[in-house]
């Protein structure tokens, strides 16, 4: 009889979940934007970091990013379950229960901040902890299931890690990170909302009130194609405000006539066809990590050349 056999007999249940199950609770496509824009936040503030400091604060934010995917499949198994694009996730599928997800999520929650606080500083374990109750508490729990503003609302959780990694680096927030944080928070919206125009199906079955089920896709459509006017010039402003070249200056304004491009032809598009969106949704992900890329490069870039100088 093996160990697991006769745990099992005196009523001892070890988890039949994988590492790779466990690895999926994390949300890694989720968590990997998180880090990276952390990892800008962090690289592109003021000052020189401790290396090894650095590393701890990278990995505490990806470990609480992480967590906070967890805890929200663990609470929204029941509608994950209903939806094709997430009926395969860990806890519908019956790969991990829910007990399970819940204690991984509130123990890594518990560890990432305190790492955080003790080793790096409390302000931005503060900045951490938000995030992980904003996306649990108010736009899992509350506004996911109750307003077609979800979205809105609850990109401020998607929206702080840049401004956790600033405020790892410098112990404040200063106005370079507030810049990054409306970059994402602006970007969120026809981010998501051209998802929900494909996948508008799936979340009517859920009952989640996206945008599209809720005012309709023209509707939809005309907000996504508002907020891109509004991203555009908004991704200009770390070379408005001179703290980055007009290198970064001019591959921003492309990016953005590119998000705007893309959004109009999902506007003039007809209902019935989704390409655009799809389209759409795909630059957005390209737009957002490349304008994060290319302020980073920015960076180093200017830092270099001044160091030279000197």
């Amino acid at each position: 009889m093996s160990v697991k056999e006769s745990l099992k007999d005196t009523g001892v249940r070890l988890s039949d979940a994988t590492v790779s199950d466990f690895f999926a609770l994390l949300k890694p496509r989720v968590m990997a934007l998180a880090v990276f824009t952390a990892f800008v936040g962090l690289m592109v503030a003021p000052g020189a970091m401790n290396p090894v400091i650095a590393v701890i604060a990278i990995g505490a934010i990806a470990v609480g990013a992480g967590a906070a995917g967890a805890l929200n499949m663990w609470y929204d198994a029941d509608i994950d379950a209903l939806m094709s694009r997430t009926s395969k996730r860990p806890v519908p599928s019956g790969r991990v229960t829910a007990r399970e997800a819940l204690g991984f999520g509130l123990v890594l929650s518990a560890l990432s901040v305190m790492t955080l606080g003790v080793l790096v500083g409390w302000l931005a374990a503060s900045l951490l902890a938000f995030t992980i109750f904003f996306y649990v508490v108010i736009y899992t729990m509350w506004l996911k299931r109750s307003t077609p503003q979800n979205i809105v609302i609850g990109g401020a959780a998607g929206a702080l890690p840049p401004m956790t990694g600033w405020a790892a680096a410098t112990g404040a927030i200063g106005i370079e990170s507030l810049i990054l944080f409306l970059i994402i928070f602006l970007w969120t919206p026809p981010h998501f909302w051209a998802l929900a125009l494909f996948k508008a199906g799936d979340y009517a079955a859920a009952g989640i009130p996206m945008m599209p089920n809720v005012a309709g896709q023209a509707s939809t459509r005309r907000q996504i194609f508002a907020y891109s006017l509004l991203l555009a010039p908004i991704g200009m402003l770390p070379w408005a405000f001179g703290f980055t070249s007009g290198v970064y200056g001019i591959v921003s304004a492309a990016l953005g006539a590119g998000f705007i491009w893309h959004a109009w032809k999902a506007l003039v598009i007809p209902d019935k066809e989704m390409k655009p969106a799809k389209a759409l949704f795909a630059y957005s992900i390209f737009y957002l990590f490349a304008i994060f890329a290319v302020l980073l490069a920015d960076t180093i870039a200017m830092r270099a050349f001044m160091s030279a100088g000197g």
